[in-house]
């Protein structure tokens, strides 16, 4: 008998509670946070693509490549038709932390080749003749989301089959054939890339010199190390982080791309820690692989553990992949004339000698003697050469900075 592969039955397997379905499209009863599966009514063996909507796709986002060249529509629609699976029902896993119904919406409206309002699954546009139906579960908050949506993407795995899963390109996760990545960095390996239309980016304000007012020992931007420093770390209980991904993601508010400034150093110092990172991840896949093999997820303390260190890997890679992307370095254009990005700085204050380093927002660490070029003392010295002094004015006092030596 074959095994039942459809949303419902990947939902009770995960013991969760089952709503739906309604035909995509149609609006969703549930305005929270959840996951959904969008399937078909049963599995076909090969889809019916339009080739008329790929067309469209390709007209609309001339940056379009497949494996580094411009296709045709065909080309293009054959490529899409070798990730389908067809002993799947599923065509998707989604999640969302915020308005469940709101989300399903706004990809059912989303032209492909538009980011906005949700261009997730938007392979799903380009399906003709199936009937597409959507079922959901609700969930508390983005921690159970996220968790949620991995047990169903590691169900969906475990029931496809080793010849269809070979089939895949190499390098390509085994996701529901309109999913292109999941929020625990699992991705297809299409060979598409550019898919979407460039997004526009917010100006950049010009900075604002400013005198800030502030105690002694937050005059050198401490307080800001201070605050990273309290920061709770992933765990349970009273003042913790419920999981990893949760804790990276403390660090990392989304909002409008900005140029990054960091120094050639810095800038190496990241690319260092992300080749790092990257090479710990066949090693947390390979632990959380041998964790499922050891039977029931729910009770699973080391299946957990594994993915909760998958869910900081990845969090932590994204933050430095989208630092590294908008990343422009800084040097010292006249090394020794004046204070700039990257200068060695040493000065004398009421009797003692400090060396600060100049670097950006990014690369501060006041403990260490790097400053940001922001912070009052770094503001003020930007710009100064030998002989020059500085005064920070605080509550407690003026501070003078005597410059002796830049290098």
């Amino acid at each position: 008998m074959t095994p039942d592969r459809s949303a419902p039955a990947l939902l009770r397997e995960a013991d969760l509670m089952v709503d739906g379905p309604v035909p995509f499209g149609r609006p969703a009863k549930h305005a929270g946070p959840g996951v959904f599966i969008v399937e078909l009514a049963a599995p076909i063996a090969s889809p019916n693509l339009d080739l008329a909507a790929i067309g469209k796709w390709l007209e609309r986002v001339p940056d379009l490549r497949l494996d580094g060249e411009r296709p045709t529509s065909k080309p293009l629609a054959e490529r899409l038709r070798s990730f389908w699976l067809p002993g799947q029902q599923v065509v998707l896993i989604g999640s969302t932390p915020g308005n469940l119904a709101a989300r399903l919406n706004g990809m059912a409206k989303t032209v492909p080749g538009d980011r906005k309002p949700a261009w997730t699954g938007f392979w799903l546009h380009f399906l003709r003749g199936v009937e597409l139906n959507v079922w959901w579960t609700a969930t508390k908050d983005a921690d159970t989301t996220t968790l949620t949506e991995g047990y169903l993407l590691d169900a969906f795995a475990a029931g496809v089959d080793a010849a269809e899963a070979a089939r895949l390109r190499e390098g390509s996760a085994v996701l529901p054939w309109a999913m292109l990545q999941s929020g625990d960095g699992r991705r297809k390996s299409t060979g598409i890339t550019n898919p979407l239309l460039p997004e526009e980016k917010a100006p950049v304000p010009k900075p604002v010199r400013r005198i800030v007012e502030l105690p002694v020992a937050e005059a050198d931007g401490a307080r800001d190390e201070a605050r990273r420093a309290r920061r709770p770390a992933p765990g349970r209980g009273a003042g913790k982080v419920a999981s990893a991904a949760a804790y990276a993601a403390q660090g990392s508010p989304r909002k409008a791309a900005e140029q990054v400034l960091l120094s050639p150093e810095g800038k190496e110092r990241l690319e260092g820690e992300l080749a790092d990172l990257i090479s710990q991840r066949p090693e947390v896949i390979r632990r959380i692989a041998t964790a499922r093999e050891h039977g029931d997820l729910k009770e699973n303390a080391e299946y957990h553990a594994a993915r909760e260190e998958q869910g900081f890997l990845e969090g932590r890679i994204r933050q430095l992949e989208a630092k590294l992307k908008v990343a422009v370095v800084t040097a010292p254009t006249e090394r020794g004339q004046h204070v700039e990005m990257g200068s060695r700085v040493r000065v004398e204050t009421d009797g003692e000698e400090q060396t600060f380093t100049i670097v950006s927002a990014a690369e501060a660490r006041p403990r260490e003697g790097r400053i940001s070029n922001v912070s009052p003392v770094g503001a003020a010295l930007v710009g100064r050469q030998v002989g020059d002094a500085v005064t920070i004015i605080t509550p407690g006092g003026n501070v003078r900075y005597d410059i002796l030596e830049i290098s």
